[in-house]
């Protein structure tokens, strides 16, 4: 069940940020001084194959996989993302329907909004 973070460092210059997170969720809200939310970075598959669905109001979405910085290397290096368009848009909707019922509803219903309204332009045609 996502549960908002509480202390997260926030960075002078740059919107609030937001953190939820469970074992297979990581949820990153950006709110403006006004208190709208302009953005949000949902991670997905943590102990899997982990991919992330950006959205924000300026570039709008994007979605990649996650390279760990731990495959092929001597050392650990910095996760970073890379490009991957595939995105399962059902069983992400419906898992995290069913994992933010405890979460702030306004957060949700944001996320679930921009999720719904991008699912026709992520599709493959």
């Amino acid at each position: 069940m996502l549960r908002e973070l509480s202390h997260v460092r926030q960075a002078l210059e740059e919107p609030r940020r937001r953190w939820f997170a469970d074992d297979y969720f990581d949820l990153i809200v950006w709110v403006d001084k006004s208190g709208e939310f302009i953005g949000f970075q949902l991670c997905y598959d943590k102990s899997g194959d982990e991919h992330a669905l950006t959205w924000h109001k300026e570039t709008g979405f994007n979605h990649h996989r996650v390279d760990s910085g731990e495959l092929q290397r001597p050392y650990k290096a910095t996760p970073i993302l890379v490009a991957d368009g595939v995105l399962d848009f059902a069983s992400l909707t419906y898992l995290f329907k069913e994992r933010s019922r405890k979460m702030d509803q306004q957060v949700v219903r944001f996320v679930l909004g921009k999720i719904e309204a991008i699912q026709p332009e992520l599709e493959p045609q």
